[in-house]
């Protein structure tokens, strides 16, 4: 029960926002990074790094990686680790880079303007993370 009400404590205490991003660290590490390693065929596999796709073992290598960055965000914003800053707002803005790169340079990519809608709300994610590191990482939520 302890373990419970430390786990709703230590929620209450970040924003919103940074709730759903420890949620997503949690999903991706627990669920999907290891269906993605163990599960899927090498074949299928595909992972984007700065805006280059890597398939079959490159990408299985990639997948390894990521499973390691998502594991240390989830641990850090769930204990709320002051390691975290400034690395996790340079991820995300490694994902915006991406999304950026993969719409222009891609063959599949539709263009700078699709690349600049799908980076945005990272772009917002990772000034959020870097100017309001309260709201995740120590004891006062502030504004949520």
């Amino acid at each position: 029960m302890a373990m419970i009400s430390g786990f709703s404590k230590n929620v209450k205490q970040r924003a919103w926002w940074a709730n759903a991003l420890l949620a997503f660290c949690l999903y991706m590490t627990i669920v999907y990074l290891p269906f993605d390693l163990f599960f899927k065929p090498l074949a299928q596999d595909q992972e984007v790094w700065f805006g280059l796709m890597f398939t079959g073992w490159s990408a299985k290598l990639g997948g390894v990686v990521h499973w390691l960055i998502y594991a240390l965000g989830a641990y850090g914003l769930l204990h709320q680790k002051a390691w975290l800053r400034p690395w996790i707002s340079l991820y995300v803005l490694q994902v915006a880079l991406s999304m950026l790169l993969w719409a222009m340079l891609d063959s599949r990519g539709a263009g700078i303007v699709q690349g600049l809608i799908a980076a945005t709300p990272f772009i917002g994610l990772a000034a959020l993370l870097h100017f309001k590191p309260n709201h995740y990482l120590n004891q006062d939520a502030g504004e949520a």
